[in-house]
């Protein structure tokens, strides 16, 4: 094979390559927008609602933050 028909190889395949690449990747979003489209139809729970509500605050327990607020000040003490 001569130099010429071996680049024209390569090019063959590098385009061989970069096609399979591109048309995988447009399946690929093509299967995550239909996932999100059915996934849509079956959610049970409006979104104009999810946003609208505060989020939820838990109790912290005095003790507990009393024991991070000790741990933290021993690892600072330990590391110097």
């Amino acid at each position: 094979m001569t130099p010429s028909e071996l680049l024209l190889e390569g090019v063959e395949l590098m385009l061989f390559g970069l096609g399979s690449v591109f048309v995988f990747l447009v399946l690929l979003i093509a299967c995550i927008r239909l996932m999100s489209v059915v996934i849509g139809r079956f959610d049970s729970a409006p979104t104009a609602q999810l946003a609208s509500s505060e989020p939820a605050v838990a109790e912290v327990d005095a003790d507990l933050i009393t024991a991070v607020q000790t741990a933290i000040h021993q690892h600072r003490a330990r590391r110097g």
